[in-house]
């Protein structure tokens, strides 16, 4: 099984650029580009609702069907950056 990103579960072998940027430039093995950019999160006050409702949005958008982008998402509540909240 390959790396997921730990926030919004996209497999990261899918990152257009390979995976999220840590402060020191280098690529994170633990979030993707789209979660995570300089060390930080891109949305970083966001509740898991709030942050889950963007990311079926961003799947729609790309084509996806609503109910199937739900699915998507459905399990991103274990990931670590949201199994704490």
């Amino acid at each position: 099984m390959g790396h997921t990103c730990q926030s919004c579960g996209m497999p990261l072998s899918k990152d257009p650029v390979g995976g999220g940027s840590e402060a020191d430039g280098s690529r994170s093995t633990k979030w993707c580009s789209l979660c995570y950019e300089n060390g930080a999160f891109r949305h970083p006050d966001a509740t898991y609702e709030e942050f889950q409702a963007h990311c079926v949005e961003a799947l729609v958008a790309q084509g996806m069907p609503r109910i199937l982008a739900w699915a998507f998402t459905r399990g991103m509540k274990r990931l670590d950056r949201w199994r704490a909240a």
